[in-house]
């Protein structure tokens, strides 16, 4: 007499062997942990790409480093994207200028090496996480595999023990292995696609960063040299007017 199989989903899942639930199991795991990363890491991006755009915004709408400094302390977290960048350069200026020894060729190096340093902090903290999306989108599949060949390989084995084969001794052992493989599919295919577009997010951002410390680099470098006396013959030089898309703060 023949028992009858319950083909369900979750039948199907509380029939598979030992080994197979622990594929199952291990690849539902591993999808949960890629959409609490999802949802985090695309909260913090937005939350860093939100900030910066407000700190360009007041960077260039005028006024002194100073202001923009004090405005920022109390505006913004300055412990993170672009106000970090700026909070960190400024500070290492106002370190180097209150020695009164430090050079121009001096002030502007550290003041780089400074936002360096903020940078890649930044860039660790954008990028955690990214990496374990990127092994859950790789090896997910390949679990996922393992699991349906096992799973195939135990009902094959099984149905050689019996005189009299059928489809349906061996269709509900192959349905329940073939489960780990869309398991596998539905862990890696939101994780790849997460991670590439991250990627991408955290290229443009670090683009950004960069540019802006190129910028900050040349407003300082022009207010240390003009609190330097020039020779003459660089006073009379004629100088091209700025252009006028936006306006640089002052030293």
């Amino acid at each position: 007499m023949n028992v009858a199989t319950d083909m369900s989903l979750w039948g199907l899942v509380m029939q598979a062997s030992l080994l197979v639930k622990l594929v199952m199991l291990a690849l539902l795991l591993a999808s949960v942990v890629s959409w609490i990363l999802i949802f985090s890491k695309r909260r913090l991006l937005s939350q860093t790409q939100n900030d910066m755009e407000w700190f360009e915004d007041r960077f260039w709408s005028g006024g002194n480093l100073k202001d923009i400094y004090a405005e920022t302390q109390a505006q913004a977290d300055t412990s993170r994207g672009m106000p970090s960048l700026f909070k960190n350069g400024y500070d290492e200026l106002r370190r180097q200028r209150s020695t009164g020894s430090a050079s121009p060729q001096e002030i502007v190096p550290s003041v780089q090496r400074a936002m360096r340093v903020a940078l890649s902090r930044e860039l660790e903290r954008l990028e955690r996480g990214l990496a374990v999306l990127a092994t859950i989108g790789s090896i997910s599949p390949y679990v996922g595999l393992f699991g349906t060949v096992w799973g195939i390989m135990s009902a094959f084995i099984a149905l050689g023990n019996v005189k009299q084969a059928s489809l349906s001794m061996v269709a509900p052992g192959i349905a329940e292995a073939l489960i780990a493989t869309a398991m596998g599919l539905f862990a890696a295919i939101p994780a790849v696609v997460a991670y590439n577009f991250f990627s991408n997010k955290v290229d443009f951002i670090e683009n950004r960063f960069q540019t802006f410390m190129e910028e900050m680099s040349g407003i300082v470098e022009r207010g240390v040299n003009a609190a330097t006396p020039a020779p003459r013959a660089a006073q009379d030089k004629p100088r091209p007017a700025p252009e006028p898309a936006r306006t640089p703060p002052e030293l």
